[in-house]
């Protein structure tokens, strides 16, 4: 049970182009039925678009240009997204932000000021920030808190734990 991102940016660029079209094509079509001037002369369009030939250099930038914005949507299509979820077991997952946020409570031991944590598919990799001028002993400290609250998530694959300890300068 993988769920993946749900590309709502090109999705949403995409409906929002094609809106604008439908719309400007809407009103123009509405315009010359009453008989007004039409916001796109369609006379001089069409007229500029049967003049212009199929080895003009207009076209194949206009062709390439479109066919770039088709590349990209289709690789955004198809393309897995990052995973939102981790893994319990076959029916049950747990969000890889809410994995995140725990690991990252639990990183913050006797003698951490602060703690980040990123989760990823085979590693989480912790950095952890002291106020301590001898750090010995506390990145071990760290990596078997996080490493104890990994074991009780139960993930299907748990991850290998990964601790950096960086001594914060402390100002005379």
């Amino acid at each position: 049970m993988t769920r993946r991102s749900r590309r709502a940016l090109p999705a949403t660029l995409t409906a929002l182009v094609l809106l604008a079209a439908s719309v400007l094509v809407a009103v123009c079509a509405i315009q010359l039925a009453v008989g007004e001037v039409p916001l796109l002369p369609y006379d001089s369009l069409a007229g500029l678009l049967h003049d212009t030939t199929w080895s003009a250099r207009e076209t194949a930038v206009a062709g390439g240009v479109v066919t770039a914005i088709g590349l990209v949507l289709f690789l955004a299509a198809v393309v897995p997204g990052r995973a939102r979820t981790a893994a319990l077991d076959q029916h049950t997952a747990v969000s890889v932000r809410g994995l995140r946020n725990a690991l990252r409570s639990a990183a913050v031991v006797d003698g951490v000021e602060s703690a980040a944590v990123k989760v990823r598919r085979r590693r989480v990799r912790a950095v952890v920030r002291t106020r301590r001028a001898v750090v010995d002993g506390l990145g071990d400290a760290v990596r078997a808190a996080v490493e104890h609250r990994v074991g009780e998530f139960a993930l299907a694959r748990p991850p290998q734990v990964v601790v950096r300890v960086k001594a914060l300068r402390s100002t005379p």
